[in-house]
């Protein structure tokens, strides 16, 4: 009975299936045997979802009114004001600017593919990546093409990016760029100064032969790739751009604020042209009442006490910073033994996880189990959640993978 255009869909998540089968071997052999590489959320040394206590305590505190309320369609104008100070902190670039509010950062994500790639278009992202935008495109009537995100010393492929986004620009007038950087999912990877130059580089060249061009930059996991100036500095870069090139953020309030189930994000858009911003915030409000209609009250009231109270800020953000840390101690941990045992691993630079590039992600992932290890197969290789995975469960994981490899 579906439309033509839905039938045979059938979601199939690799990362929710593996959980699942984590979840389902802890019920027989106990928490304690099982490791969980699976799932993105931070899980503390116990095994627990861990928490920032300052934004549980002040939503506990907040007016139930307020939390239940309707919100305007794009989302409450202090919250949007927050969400652009929060993502660029001390790096605005020299631009105008606009927000959206969405269902997480997944909803961002969703309203930039709607509305920045024309319907049979290829929107254009590496190979390595969460495997949603697959999904977002095909529900939006577009197609995802990928450039190797990585060449063979596992440096960023800059020379198969310029050759696919020339390639793309051939066939059609426009395109959608996506790049999760830094702190990347699955890989753990960030784009340097460097890097970044190279690929405004590319992208500049193409816009000044008259096409156009969107940048979606995914920052869901920014917080927990380093100081947060440090990490942002890339944003200047997005000064004074050319018109046709047009810059969109995913903001997330999952990761950073571990508000994951209350799907509060926003999309940012950045341009030198206040009439391209207004246009931005016109189409994102109608995909809004179109998709959501609007979005979690509750959260984005709470993200504008956090971000109004100058005492409150320096705690929460402390309290994030434990568990950045607590996840780099773990990730070093693995770092540090896969060397050790020759393991071939991406190179990593934050965030919730660390990549191992394989053959047969699948056969290896099975093979795991047999020591009670539950990972994530993707096609190039396997995903590891050092997010998920306590100090002492990550010690020996390295070596246990090298072996089921082998």
């Amino acid at each position: 009975m579906t439309a033509t255009h839905a039938a045979g869909r059938k979601l199939k998540d690799a990362i929710f299936d593996a959980n699942q089968a984590c979840n389902e071997a802890i019920k027989i052999h106990g928490a304690d045997k099982v490791t969980n590489a699976t799932i993105g959320v931070m899980l503390d040394e116990e095994g627990k979802l861990a928490t920032i206590p300052t934004v549980e305590k002040v939503f506990r505190s907040m007016d139930f009114s307020e939390l239940v309320s309707y919100a305007p369609i794009s989302g409450l104008p202090a919250y949007l004001d927050a969400v652009v100070d929060l993502t660029f902190a001390d790096n605005k670039p020299e631009a105008n600017f606009g927000a959206v509010a969405t269902a997480g950062g997944t909803g961002a994500i969703h309203h930039a593919i709607a509305n920045y790639a024309e319907r049979g278009d290829a929107v254009l992202t590496s190979d390595w990546r969460w495997g949603t935008y697959d999904i977002i495109c095909n529900e939006t009537g577009k197609r995802l093409e990928t450039f190797k995100l990585f060449d063979e010393g596992l440096n960023f492929n800059l020379s198969d990016f310029a050759v696919k986004v020339d390639a793309l620009l051939k066939k059609q007038k426009s395109l959608l760029v996506i790049l999760n950087t830094p702190a990347h999912n699955p890989t753990g990877y960030a784009l340097s100064s460097d890097e970044w130059d190279k690929v405004l580089a590319v992208l500049k060249a193409q816009v000044s032969a008259g096409k156009k061009i969107s940048l979606l930059v995914d920052i869901a996991y920014i917080d927990f790739a380093g100081e947060k100036n440090f990490t942002r500095a890339f944003m200047k870069k997005f000064s004074n751009l050319p018109e046709n090139l047009f810059v969109m953020i995913a903001f997330s309030m999952s990761k950073s604020y571990t508000f994951y189930g209350q799907r509060t994000g926003a999309l940012i858009g950045v341009s030198p042209d206040k009439k391209i911003i207004e246009e931005f915030k016109d189409v994102g409000k109608y995909s809004g009442r179109a998709t959501w209609s609007n979005i979690n009250r509750g959260a984005q009231a709470l993200l504008v006490k956090l971000a109004a109270d100058k005492d409150l800020s320096p705690i929460y953000e402390a309290e994030r910073n434990e568990l950045y840390q607590m996840v780099k101690r773990r990730a070093d941990i693995f770092v540090s033994e896969a060397n050790a045992c020759g393991l071939r691993f991406v190179p990593y630079k934050g965030g919730f996880f660390i990549a191992v590039p394989a053959d047969n992600p699948a056969e290896v992932c099975r093979k795991l189990h047999d020591d009670f290890i539950f990972a994530v197969p993707l096609k190039l290789g396997i995903r590891v959640a050092a997010c998920s995975i306590s100090t002492e469960k990550m010690h020996t994981l390295a070596e246990k993978i090298s072996r089921a490899m082998h």
